[in-house]
């Protein structure tokens, strides 16, 4: 099985949020946020392991700032961490006012995913080929991050 670079798996969705994306203050609802961010980390595992690959976790998600009506959303997703079946994806969350051209980082997120192959059942994913400096802190971290979850499930 080859590896496989951090940027050949990276995704970048952009969705204009609309009416129907409100919750009662009028702003964009958490969910709908959440949903985008799972999407876009599924693609990002997906292209990576070439596979079905289903959500297992998600950590912590904290909303830093809303995210409004009429604003565009961009999620942007890459595998940071690969074990033996899953992949950990990091999913940074911008909204852009397309009139002003403003950024906002609103959230991020860490996300897991298992590959599964034609009987539904686990299977091996590439290895990650790190390039960059940044790609090889990813790493770590997300490493820290899967050896925490895995002490979590034993507890």
């Amino acid at each position: 099985m080859l590896e496989k670079t951090v940027a050949r798996s990276r995704v970048m969705l952009h969705q204009l949020m609309m009416p129907e994306h409100a919750n009662a203050q009028g702003n964009v609802h958490g969910g709908v946020i959440m949903k985008i961010v799972d999407e876009a980390g599924a693609i990002s595992a997906m292209r990576h392991a070439q596979r079905v690959s289903v959500t297992v976790a998600i950590d912590e998600m904290t909303f830093h700032s809303p995210v409004h009506v009429g604003e565009l959303l961009c999620c942007v997703a890459s595998v940071n961490f690969v074990g033996r079946t899953s992949m950990e994806v990091g999913v940074k969350v911008t909204a852009e006012n397309p009139i002003s051209g403003e950024v906002t980082h609103t959230n991020s997120a860490y996300l897991v995913y298992v590959a599964l192959d034609d009987q539904g059942r686990p299977c091996p994913v590439p290895g990650l080929v790190l390039e960059t400096d940044e790609e090889r802190r990813r790493w770590r971290e997300g490493k820290a991050r899967q050896a925490e979850r895995l002490g979590r499930r034993k507890d």
